[in-house]
C-alpha cells in the first residue's frame, strides 16, 4: 500500500495596514514589515507609493497600494470593505498619517490650515478606528505614534490636533484592554523625516534618527 502524505498546512500570511505609507515613518514601517506581512500601504501621493511597492518586491514581500485622501470618508470606508472582502481582518494597523500645520501663534491661525488639520489628525482618525474595529478583532493590534507638541508655543494647531488625535487613541485603548483589539500608543524619537523638517528646516540630520531606525526599535517594543 502507497505511504499516505498528510497534506501541508500553510498558516496565511499576515496582514499589515499603514495609512500614511508614502514617506517617513509610514514609509519605513512598510518595509519593515513586509518581511512578515503583506502590506496594505495608504496614501496620496501614487508614485511615492509605487516606490514602496518596488522596494517592498525586491524583499521579496507583497503589497496593495490604495491611493487615496485620508479625509474622504468613503475612500476610508471603500478601502476596509474591500479589505474585508480579500482577506476579512487585519492583523496590525498602523496608524501615521498626519498633516502638518505651519507653525504660527495660536491666535493668527490660517481656517485652512485649522480645517485640514481638523479633518486629518482627528476626524479621519476617528472614522478609521470605527471602521478598522471589526478587521483588527480580539485579536489584531492598532499602533499610534504620539508627539510631545501639544501646548508649546506656535504648535497650536498642529498640536492641538495631534492631542485630540491620541486622546482617541487612549479612550479606545482603555475601552479594548479586556476585549482587543490591542491598542498601542508609541513615542519615537526625532527622525530626520519631511514632517520635522517643516517644523525646523534649518535643523542637522546628522544628529536624528533615521526612519528606519526608528521603525525597528518601536516594532521591536511591540
Amino acid at each position: 500500500m502507497a505511504a499516505q502524505i498528510a497534506p501541508i498546512k500553510i498558516a496565511p500570511i499576515k496582514s499589515a495596514l499603514i495609512t500614511g505609507a508614502s514617506r517617513g515613518l509610514g514609509f519605513a514601517f512598510a518595509k519593515a514589515l513586509a518581511r512578515t506581512h503583506h502590506i496594505v500601504a495608504m496614501a496620496r501621493t501614487t508614485a511615492r507609493l509605487t516606490e514602496l511597492d518596488d522596494h517592498i518586491r525586491a524583499g521579496g514581500g507583497s503589497a496593495t497600494l490604495v491611493a487615496a485622501d485620508i479625509t474622504d470618508t468613503q475612500a476610508l470606508a471603500h478601502m476596509c470593505r474591500s479589505i474585508h472582502e480579500r482577506w476579512g481582518r487585519v492583523d496590525l494597523w498602523v496608524h501615521t498619517a498626519i498633516h502638518a500645520a505651519p507653525l504660527g501663534p495660536a491666535g493668527y491661525m490660517e481656517p485652512k490650515d485649522w480645517q485640514r488639520s481638523v479633518a486629518t489628525n482627528i476626524a479621519a482618525t476617528g472614522y478609521l478606528i470605527s471602521f478598522m474595529m471589526p478587521l483588527l478583532g480580539r485579536t489584531g493590534h492598532a499602533v499610534f505614534l504620539e508627539d510631545a507638541r501639544a501646548g508649546e508655543k506656535f504648535f497650536g494647531i498642529y498640536g492641538a490636533s495631534k492631542a485630540a488625535q491620541i486622546a482617541l487613541a487612549r479612550s479606545w485603548q482603555a475601552e479594548t484592554c479586556s476585549t482587543g483589539p490591542r491598542v498601542s500608543i508609541l513615542i519615537p524619537a526625532a527622525m530626520a523625516t519631511p514632517l520635522r523638517a517643516c517644523f525646523f528646516p534649518g535643523e542637522d540630520k546628522a544628529a536624528l534618527a533615521s526612519p528606519e531606525t526608528e521603525a525597528h526599535r518601536l516594532l521591536a517594543s511591540l
